[in-house]
This record gives C-alpha cells, sequence and structure tokens, in this order.
C-alpha cells in the first residue's frame, strides 16, 4: 500500500458553521498535522474557518464555497482548494440538513431537499475526491450516517433524514469494495445526539438529560467525540479498517 505524503490534506464538506462537528473536527484534525480545505454552503464562512486555522494551527488551509447537491459547484470547489493545497489524502462528508417533517406530511420537495444534501451531496463529493486519491494510490473517505438510520428515527430527523442517512452506510460500503485495490478505505461514522445546532436549536440542559436517558452513557455526545472517531478513521493507522460503520453513540445502537 502507498504510504501517507509527508504532507497531506483533508477535505471537509459542510464545515463552517461555529457550533457544528465540521468546525471542530478540522480544528481538531489541524493540531495533529493536517492541511485542510473546506467546501461549506457559506463561501466566506469557509475561508473565515480556513484563516483560523492557518493562524491557530500553523497549517496550510483554504476554504470555497458550494451547494453540495450541485455537482458542478462540488468539483469547481475541489479543484480550487486542490490547486491550493498539498496532496488529498482524506474526505470528511459532513454536509447535511436535519428533517423533522412527520411522514405523512413529507412534500416531494422536502423528501428531494433532504436526499440531494445528504446523500447526492456524499456521492459528489466523494466521486470527485477518489478521482484524485486513485491515481495517488492512497485515501480515506469518511462519511456522517447516523443512529436515525439504524433505528428508523427516535431522534430529531424523521424518514427522509433517515432514508438518506441508511443510504450513505449501503453507498460507502459498496465504494469500499470498488476501490480497496486501489488503496482507499471508505468508512461510515454513525453519531447518536450531538450537541449541535442540527438538533433543533441550542439544546437545554432538560433536553440534553432526556437524550442521554435512551443510551448508556449519562450524557449525550459533543462535536469532539465525533472528531477523535474521525481522526482515527482518515490517519495511516487505520489503513486495515474499510467498509466500516463506526457507531459513537454512547451505547444508544448496539449491534
Amino acid at each position: 500500500m502507498t504510504a501517507f505524503p509527508e504532507s497531506r490534506t483533508v477535505i471537509l464538506t459542510g464545515a463552517a458553521s461555529p457550533r457544528g462537528i465540521g468546525r471542530a473536527s478540522a480544528h481538531y484534525l489541524a493540531e495533529r498535522g493536517w492541511n485542510v480545505g473546506i467546501i461549506d454552503l457559506d463561501a466566506a464562512a469557509a475561508k473565515r474557518v480556513a484563516e483560523e486555522i492557518v493562524l491557530e494551527h500553523g497549517v496550510q488551509a483554504a476554504g470555497a464555497g458550494a451547494d453540495v447537491s450541485n455537482e458542478a459547484q462540488v468539483r469547481v470547489a475541489f479543484d480550487e482548494l486542490e490547486g491550493a493545497l498539498p496532496q488529498i489524502v482524506a474526505l470528511v462528508n459532513l454536509a447535511g440538513v436535519s428533517s423533522p417533517v412527520p411522514y405523512l406530511e413529507v412534500t416531494p420537495e422536502e423528501w428531494n431537499r433532504v436526499m440531494n444534501i445528504n446523500l447526492n451531496g456524499v456521492h459528489y463529493a466523494t466521486r470527485r475526491a477518489v478521482e484524485s486519491m486513485v491515481k495517488n494510490g492512497v485515501g480515506r473517505v469518511v462519511s456522517l450516517a447516523s443512529v436515525s438510520a439504524q433505528r428508523g428515527g427516535g431522534t430529531y430527523s424523521k424518514t427522509p433524514y433517515s432514508a438518506a442517512k441508511a443510504g450513505i452506510i449501503g453507498f460507502s460500503r459498496s465504494v469500499a469494495r470498488e476501490l480497496g485495490h486501489d488503496g482507499i478505505t471508505v468508512n461510515v461514522i454513525s453519531p447518536g445526539p450531538i450537541d449541535t445546532d442540527i438538533m433543533g436549536g441550542t439544546l437545554t440542559d432538560e433536553r440534553k438529560v432526556l437524550m442521554a436517558a435512551d443510551g448508556v452513557l449519562p450524557r449525550i455526545g459533543t462535536p469532539r467525540d465525533i472528531a477523535a472517531a474521525i481522526a482515527y478513521l482518515i490517519s495511516e493507522d487505520a489503513g486495515f479498517v474499510t467498509g466500516q460503520t463506526l457507531n459513537v453513540d454512547g451505547g444508544l445502537y448496539m449491534h
């Protein structure tokens, strides 16, 4: 297997929101020597987070704007980041939207909105990233699913979200199988409830206690819990782990 280059870049989608998993992960990975590329719907915010990372961690970083549900925009953003940063070794698909709409109220527009961002977006970013990784003979792809996919909802989001996140698991296993011979691993992290804004606004302490009660551990997750899992799966040491779903959910779903 091809070794990691001395200077390596991770691209994260959806990593610009102030209290999100993506931004926390970008900082966590930069602390560990990764150069960072950020793709976000908000191009200015992506560039701001990149500047923050350069100042705080002394690595290279760059931001680009793209709607992940638009393949042409995703490809342009990747081209821009690839031109500005060292070799892309890892992609982390974090961009996503929630959908708390009850099934009998789901419109075609809502279904397509969630699928286009949460599933098609993962495909578009992965497809572009692995084109470069295959040429270099090494790569790591990590995408975020959700405990909702495994339990059939039961958290904040409902059916379209659960379906899209379950799709990410099947998609990732298939790409892992096809691209393993090219030195690329493809894995999934499935978070339980994490204290971020996607959970329907800032969680009250009372709501955190109620959500934690469903799991085994006496708290809900933090963005750092997910960042640490990402850091492992994109590491050189995780080269024999592929097609897997790592549940980071406080024991909410055991299988």
